[in-house]
């Protein structure tokens, strides 16, 4: 993720902060908004930090951000937020009635499945459903090629936290923390597009695979301000419930052609149990309850670790330089005219591939 674990073990790094464990809270039931629970209390990050850099900057350039703020101080102290979802205690020794977070937004909506009949963008994805199926079957049909010409093609969990997923779970990347990948949108452009002309709020884009007779391990997402949403590309036996994801205590099976929009800050798991692999075009979208300012200044906080001399710059011309080069990253790769390359360059390369979750 990614925007997961191994992304929230960088920001604790660079917050220099760490520490504050916390017994779990309950919230009444599913549905819930967390703005009732109980919070330690945040201070501002020292200024000459890279928390406190940071810090400064949203302060400066966002208006009605305080939810981000305490979400970014809560993360340097190294809070564990944890907190029961179920209706009752009775059902307080299930591990799946749980969210867990290490970054967290205070005052956001939990709940496990979203009904996608009034989510725009997913009934424009699921009208693309036969565009994107066929270049995916297209582009994969020769995986050595695709290994030859693509960017982390079918990577796996290869990080200790993200274990849960097993050796059975692959991606193939096409946006990372709202960079799009510009080798890999070659190779899937329509895709590419149609999640653009979409309007998903994305802030991932990627392929994932799950090998027959395998099972991704109960575990949670740990960030609460992405909802994770699955269009549903090739499922074996489509409707005959052999493919499942189960998010709290709701299980779902994936149709072909339909998209699923839930929230993995709850502990959930999935189940591939035919004998083919189920393919799925995943994304990480922003919560719905965050505004758009939010979203812009957790964008930022985004580009501030993946470019950190965005606040650390020596010089003010630095700091813009390296500022407009992340959002040349972020900006959808078009192709020049004339040419099979595209204009923007990824903030990664081939000989740097990344280990994901």
């Amino acid at each position: 993720m990614i925007v997961t674990t191994a992304l929230l073990l960088i920001f604790i790094e660079r917050a220099n902060g760490f520490g504050l464990s916390r017994l779990p809270q309950r919230a009444h039931c599913l549905g819930f908004s967390s703005t009732s629970i109980e919070l330690p209390p945040t201070h501002p990050s020292p200024p000459h930090t890279f928390a406190g850099l940071v810090e400064q900057a949203i302060q400066e350039r966002y208006q009605n951000v305080d939810r981000v703020l305490e979400s970014w101080r809560l993360l340097e102290l190294g809070y564990q937020h944890k907190v029961f979802v179920g209706e009752d205690k009775t059902s307080e020794d299930n591990p799946m009635l749980y969210q867990e977070c290490h970054s967290y937004v205070p005052g956001l909506t939990i709940q496990p499945f979203w009904n996608v009949d009034t989510v725009s963008w997913a009934q424009k994805l699921e009208a693309k459903y036969p565009i994107i199926l066929k270049e995916f079957q297209k582009a994969t049909a020769n995986r050595e090629q695709l290994q030859q010409q693509g960017n982390n093609i079918w990577t796996g969990a290869l990080t200790e936290d993200a274990s849960s997923y097993g050796v059975g779970w692959k991606t193939l990347v096409l946006m990372d923390r709202g960079v799009w990948d510009p080798v890999n949108v070659e190779l899937f452009p329509k895709t590419a597009q149609a999640v653009r002309d979409a309007g998903v709020p994305a802030v991932e884009v990627f392929f994932a695979s799950m090998e027959p007779h395998s099972r991704i391990q109960p575990h949670s997402d740990f960030t609460n301000f992405v909802l994770t949403s699955h269009l549903a590309l090739d499922i074996p036996y489509s409707g005959t419930n052999q493919c499942r994801l189960t998010i709290a205590d709701q299980t779902r099976e994936w149709i072909n052609g339909e998209v699923m929009l839930f929230d993995t800050s709850l502990m959930h798991d999935a189940v591939n149990d035919s004998d083919r692999t189920r393919y799925i075009l995943m994304f990480r979208v922003w919560h719905p309850d965050l505004t758009d300012s939010e979203r812009q200044a957790l964008q930022f906080i985004y580009d501030c670790l993946n470019a950190p001399e965005i606040v650390t710059g020596a010089t003010a011309e630095e700091r813009e330089r390296t500022e407009l080069a992340m959002l040349a990253a972020r900006t959808f790769p078009a192709k020049k005219n004339g040419s099979q390359g595209f204009g923007v360059q990824s903030t990664t390369s081939k000989s740097s591939k990344k280990k994901r979750k």
